[in-house]
């Protein structure tokens, strides 16, 4: 018996069955990341009050060349063109920068709170064509892996920073260990970039791939269960690692302008 094929509905821009208030969360979206856009974008371009004593700002570490006692190599180089602004920022933000937007869970975030492709689940979206992420721009989004493996050596950055951040210098000249606000401020975001990158869909792939029974493979089992444990929470490790990176920043940028005082616990 010959079925006759049914017609494909297609909803107009914003229409929905749906009697929730489904604008809601890509408009906190739209909001949040338009604010760390704008505020990280204005605090690389500062080029001061990026650090404080032996704290340095996520946003400037590793400080390849600057003004700081924090500088791998020193000031501004000779060779840099006089007509380009300057900031250590420019130099390495856009690389933690680039893990983030290629990120899976961030992607569908941004696609439907920019894009509107589609703006909720079940609501229609403004195009009537769906190319996916096989042409570009969109194709470069595969790369996401590879800015992984930049995004773990970050974290061994931030963790010398963190290192660095315990120990205060005296009156006398010489250096004491000691922990401030200012210590678990940066210790807390290091644990927060590390719970959202060690929980990245690729690294658990990583660390749990590449066997057809991992259960054969101890160590691997573990790395992946743990991987999968944080996995689990992705997006709210991906939401409290972009806030407390920024807060890190304002943090700094405070207490260098003399408006905080860090406080010396031990």
């Amino acid at each position: 018996m010959a079925h006759a094929p049914l017609p494909l509905y297609r909803r107009g821009f914003g229409q929905t069955m749906r009697r929730d208030a489904w604008w809601v969360q890509p408009l906190v979206v739209f909001t949040l990341l338009t604010s760390f856009v704008v505020y990280a974008t204005w605090a690389a371009f500062q080029n001061a009050n990026y650090w404080y004593g032996s704290y340095l700002s996520p946003f400037y570490s590793p400080e390849l060349f600057g003004n700081s006692p924090h500088a791998l190599f020193g000031p501004k180089p000779a060779w840099w063109p006089s007509w380009l602004v300057f900031s250590p920022a420019l130099l390495i933000l856009p690389l933690p920068g680039l893990f983030r937007v290629t990120c899976y869970y961030y992607r569908g975030a941004y696609y439907k709170a920019f894009w509107a492709d589609p703006p909720n689940c079940a609501v229609g979206e403004p195009r009537k064509t769906y190319l996916g992420e096989r042409t570009f721009p969109l194709i470069v989004q595969n790369i996401h892996r590879y800015f992984m493996y930049i995004a773990l050596l970050f974290l061994v950055i931030l963790a010398s920073d963190v290192w660095k951040a315990l120990w205060f210098t005296r009156p006398d000249g010489g250096r004491e260990f000691g922990i401030g606000v200012g210590t678990l401020v940066l210790a807390a975001n290091l644990v927060f970039l590390s719970c959202y990158t060690l929980g990245c869909h690729s690294f658990r792939h990583i660390v749990g791939g590449f066997h057809r029974e991992l259960s054969k493979h101890r160590a691997q089992q573990v790395a992946y269960d743990c991987s999968s444990c944080l996995n689990r929470w992705h997006m709210r490790w991906a939401w409290t690692s972009l806030i407390s990176v920024a807060f890190c920043d304002v943090y700094v940028r405070l207490c260098a302008m003399g408006i905080w005082h860090d406080l010396r616990i031990l």
